[in-house]
């Protein structure tokens, strides 16, 4: 099951250190059953990319903690293929929702990686400070969150991760 997973700078460094990504507490997102039925209309494709826009905000999530971070306002999503035993449906938690377990996914299973390029940090930047808000309904800082997601991400295939960890 193909699975995006919201991530940070800080644990792309780890998975190229231990060919290893630990999704934050298990979560995921993916096109499950659930949110199929929600969309009346659109291709897998548009489905597909619901969720991962979904994982994308999720990251501004993380990146709201406040971790150290070398990129601290830089969405990062890691597109995995996992066995389907791998992933756990979550409807009540939301449409594409999915708890890993283990939460752990090994970089031969890692379809794609996705970074923030450096113009989109200032949108990313204004929309962690709000994604509370924006959470709560609060239509300014959805608008906010929403000019962030709107900015595409840099797409890297894994055999780059070196390389994007090194020279980025």
């Amino acid at each position: 099951m193909r699975v995006y997973v919201p991530a940070t700078f800080g644990m792309l460094t780890e998975l190229n250190e231990n060919s290893v990504l630990t999704a934050r507490s298990g979560w995921g997102f993916a096109m499950t059953p659930a949110l199929v039925e929600f969309y009346t209309a659109g291709d897998e494709e548009e489905i597909e990319h619901a969720a991962f826009q979904d994982a994308a905000e999720a990251s501004l999530r993380l990146l709201a903690i406040g971790d150290e971070e070398k990129f601290p306002h830089r969405r990062v999503v890691v597109t995995a293929d996992l066995p389907a035993e791998q992933v756990e449906l979550q409807p009540e938690n939301g449409e594409s929702v999915v708890k890993l377990s283990p939460a752990q996914i090994q970089l031969s299973d890692i379809a794609a990686l996705h970074v923030d390029l450096e113009e989109s940090e200032e949108a990313t930047k204004a929309a962690t400070a709000v994604v509370d808000e924006s959470d709560l309904g609060d239509p300014d800082a959805e608008l906010t969150v929403g000019d962030a997601l709107d900015n595409l991400m840099a797409w890297y295939d894994p055999t780059e991760l070196p390389f994007l960890v090194e020279l980025l």
